[in-house]
């Protein structure tokens, strides 16, 4: 008897139900003549046996047809035995093989390399065009050229969107899926980003003028770090048992789940356009949620890359929907959608306080923020010199000061004031401005000429206001949005610069007095945002005093940017609220899970 007329024969003569009766457990009912034929095959059973394990149906699979090649998922679908056995027989035909993924790619070469883009909506496991065939042109900042057109997501694009993501949840294996998994998932996912790495850099490249460098280590390196992080968190999302008082005559018993909360909406920004996705998808995948993420309208293209790479790696169809579009109509749709359950976004305080107040009137959906800043940084008398202007300048001039957590302004001892702005200035002068692609590069284009502009306005409001513009403060006479590294100092609290960020690299120093802590404390303070700050001395006990009272989410010391996957990370009043990264992610606090008491 052939393999597939074995397989048949099986179907033929037996109905049995496959029962789940533990997590990972499927065992069926067994028949007398069902026994008999195992016996046949070589495996055996007590006759007074009604159950067995599904490992062992597998195993029987594997003796009478080798070539059978079965996932656990495999199993956990296919709920009844007749169900089982025709998912084998298929599998057997060839007619169970994954379809096609189809990208209609924009093929470049560049970067010595062949670098292949898709340019469309992804929904429900598929690249589309947008309702209507609208696009939008993304362009290369080096030089202001278009990359190429971009599907244009509508709002009947983000209903299919939320659709499918919620049917994945809801419907799909995603839901179904052992932890573990769905950890081995995530995990061939980081291994595919990894393998496409030296594309992934150049695409951020082209799309948001990052330096290739710093793209390869920091854009892409830590976004593959991440997704690895969190897979390892899948199987680690754990409840607790609960000492309750009991019920006379009855004896309870009380314990809590944390739960993946369905379909969640991300709106990222463009400064760190696939670092941004990481952070926030990764945490959310791996609580087992469904995600729709808008990208930044101006670098939708390494969150499309992305999503192929989440195709291939085996990710349920649903899973991972990704529309490139405006914020005002796809971020407004999302924040809007009823079956949207939680939101997170990135970006200015302003668009925050108006999703936050979306959430709230649509179905009061969960939210965390993470939003503006000006950060301060500290630079005292005893600091060792050559460190604080290293890191002072990485605080600022790092990712072309499009940097969230970027030192919004420096306050330097009067003591050393004169002798680090002499050395910031030297290493100013030695930054190398250009092409991202070339390896020499230092500084890159800013990300979008809108942006551009309100650099150049920023610095013009300094110098009309008294500030002393040092070096800088003006767009590079070149192709493409470049602008100069710049330095102010004798800049006063009451300035506009010294009280709103610039995001782009603009150096904003002010002096204090030497030895008055107190009240250089109060003046870095002495502002609504609260993402970051930092503190440069040699003085241990200096450092802690600072550190603890200066009102920020992240606080450095005698270092700047250093941030990791495993470290939370948010800020305080109008800079947000939720972390990012971390084990906080698993928490009943956090907005990934749901905590469900039972008793």
């Amino acid at each position: 008897m052939s393999k597939l007329q074995l397989l048949h024969t099986c179907l033929d003569q037996d109905k049995t139900e496959i029962l789940i009766c533990a997590p990972g457990k499927l065992v069926p009912k067994a028949t007398h003549s069902q026994l008999a034929s195992r016996r046949n095959l070589g495996v055996t059973f007590d006759s007074t046996h009604l159950f067995r394990p599904a490992l062992v149906l597998v195993e029987e699979v594997k003796l009478c047809a080798s070539s059978c090649q079965l996932q656990n998922e495999d199993v956990y679908m296919n709920t009844t035995f007749q169900d089982f056995m025709q998912m084998c027989v298929r599998k057997l035909r060839g007619e169970d093989n994954d379809e096609e993924l189809i990208v209609d790619y924009v093929e470049k070469e560049i970067n010595k390399m062949t670098v292949m883009m898709p340019h469309q909506l992804f929904i429900k496991g598929e690249f589309v065009d947008a309702e209507g065939g609208k696009t939008y042109k993304t362009i290369n900042p080096t030089d202001g050229t278009v990359i190429c057109d971009v599907s244009l997501a509508q709002t009947s694009d983000v209903n299919k969107a939320v659709a499918a993501a919620k049917e994945a949840f809801e419907e799909g294996e995603w839901g179904k899926m052992n932890p573990r998994d769905r950890g081995r998932l995530i995990y061939k996912l980081a291994d595919l980003m990894e393998q496409h790495q030296e594309e992934l850099a150049t695409i951020e490249a082209i799309d948001s003028g990052a330096v290739y460098t710093l793209a390869l280590k920091t854009h892409v390196g830590m976004s593959i770090q991440t997704f690895r992080y969190f897979a390892g968190w899948c199987d680690k999302i754990q409840g607790s048992t609960i000492p309750i008082n009991q019920a006379r005559p009855n004896r309870n018993l009380t314990f809590t789940k944390k739960e993946p909360i369905g379909v969640c909406a991300i709106v990222i920004p463009w400064n760190y356009p696939l670092m941004m996705l990481a952070w926030k998808a990764a945490a959310c995948l791996a609580a087992g949620n469904t995600m729709v993420l808008k990208p930044a309208q101006v670098t939708p293209l390494t969150a499309l890359k992305f999503a192929e790479l989440a195709a291939k790696a085996g990710l349920p169809k649903g899973v991972i929907n990704i529309l490139p579009g405006s914020g005002a109509l796809v971020g407004q749709c999302l924040s809007d959608h009823p079956d949207v359950r939680k939101l997170g976004f990135t970006g200015s305080t302003e668009v925050g306080k108006h999703i936050m107040k979306s959430c709230a009137v649509s179905n009061i959906k969960k939210v965390s923020l993470e939003l503006g800043g000006k950060s301060p940084l500290i630079i005292c008398s005893d600091c060792d010199m050559d460190k604080a202007v290293r890191m002072g300048m990485s605080s600022v001039f790092f990712n072309k000061g499009e940097n969230c957590i970027a030192a919004g302004r420096l306050f330097v001892e009067d003591s050393i004031h004169d002798q680090f702005l002499v050395k910031v200035v030297e290493e100013v002068k030695k930054m190398k401005i250009g092409d991202p692609l070339d390896r020499s590069t230092d500084h890159g284009p800013q990300n979008h000429k809108a942006h551009l502009d309100k650099l150049v306005e920023y610095c013009q409001i300094g110098v009309k206001e008294g500030a002393t513009l040092v070096c800088g403060g003006k767009q590079v006479q070149r192709p493409g949005f470049f602008f100069e590294p710049t330095v102010f100092t004798d800049v006063q609290d009451h300035m506009y610069i010294a009280k709103e960020e610039s995001f782009g690299p603009v150096m904003i120093i002010s002096k204090f007095k030497s030895g008055d802590v107190d009240d250089v404390l109060r003046r870095a303070n002495a502002t609504e945002y609260g993402l970051a700050s930092g503190v440069f001395t040699q003085d241990i006990s200096k450092a802690l005093y600072i550190s603890e009272r200066l009102e920020a989410g992240t606080v450095f010391v005698n270092t700047y940017n250093k941030t990791d996957v495993a470290a939370p990370f948010g800020g305080f009043k109008q800079s947000g609220f939720g972390k990012d990264l971390g084990k906080k992610f698993s928490h009943s606090c956090c907005i990934h899970l749901m905590l469900k008491t039972l008793v």
